[in-house]
């Protein structure tokens, strides 16, 4: 059932909502690609702290998120953006499929909408 419904009842709100945020540091500029069907993207990897203290010794201490920016206004602020740029990604989960050898794999990525550089040593002005 969707958000806001119950038996017998239509829903009222969004039956779902998929918004991420990501603030982060960027970890290696951003790798531009052509896919096969003629369509630009720009990978980066956004690392960010988490925020509650490790549970073991081992645990990670930070997620390392891939963003997707397929849009050209999206392309062209991840391009500008450096390593060790502080960056603010807004957009949607996704999860991609592609060939490995004879299998199919996944991974989630965030598919950015907006890309903004929040600090860095070339950051511009809000």
């Amino acid at each position: 059932m969707g958000v806001g419904a119950s038996k017998g009842r239509k829903a009222t709100g969004p039956v779902g909502i998929n918004e991420v945020v990501v603030q982060g540091r960027v970890s290696s500029p951003g790798q531009e690609r052509t896919l096969p069907s003629g369509d630009a993207v720009l990978a980066l990897r956004v690392v960010v702290p988490r925020g509650d203290p490790p549970r073991t010794k081992t645990s990670a201490t930070v997620d390392v998120i891939d963003v997707s920016c397929w849009s050209a206004p999206t392309r062209k602020r991840a391009k500008e953006l450096a390593e060790g740029d502080i960056v603010l990604v807004s957009g949607a989960l996704r999860r991609r499929f592609f060939r490995v050898g004879a299998g199919v794999q996944s991974r989630y990525e965030v598919e950015a909408r907006t890309v903004r550089r929040v600090a860095g040593s070339r950051a511009a002005a809000p």
